[in-house]
């Protein structure tokens, strides 16, 4: 099945008003969002389709940052620190007994 608001499958919406149509306009043109909106003046407002994609992108994942470091740093490698001492005389002096 198709992303909601992509343009096989357009987040629909009813609203009363022409101002409150514009306003989910410009929201969904500001995110990227596909949207058909209708304008029905004497049917309830329907928007459930918008609040569902604003709470997707709410609870996505904020990109995580990786650090690319050995496994395991041997006792005679530079510190990964970058003080330029061996890991065993800097951050490593207190793993070692």
């Amino acid at each position: 099945m198709a992303k909601l608001g992509s343009k096989k499958r357009p987040a629909v919406v009813r609203v009363q008003t022409m101002e409150k149509a514009q306003e989910i306009l410009d929201l969904c043109n500001e995110h990227g969002w596909q949207v058909v909106v209708g304008l029905e003046e004497d049917k309830p407002e329907d928007i459930s389709d918008v609040e569902r994609l604003l709470n997707l992108e709410i609870k996505a994942p904020s990109p995580r940052i990786t650090l690319d470091l050995p496994s395991k740093i041997g006792r005679n490698a530079p510190c990964p620190c970058g003080s330029g001492l061996k890991y065993k005389k800097c951050c490593g002096k207190d793993d070692i007994k």
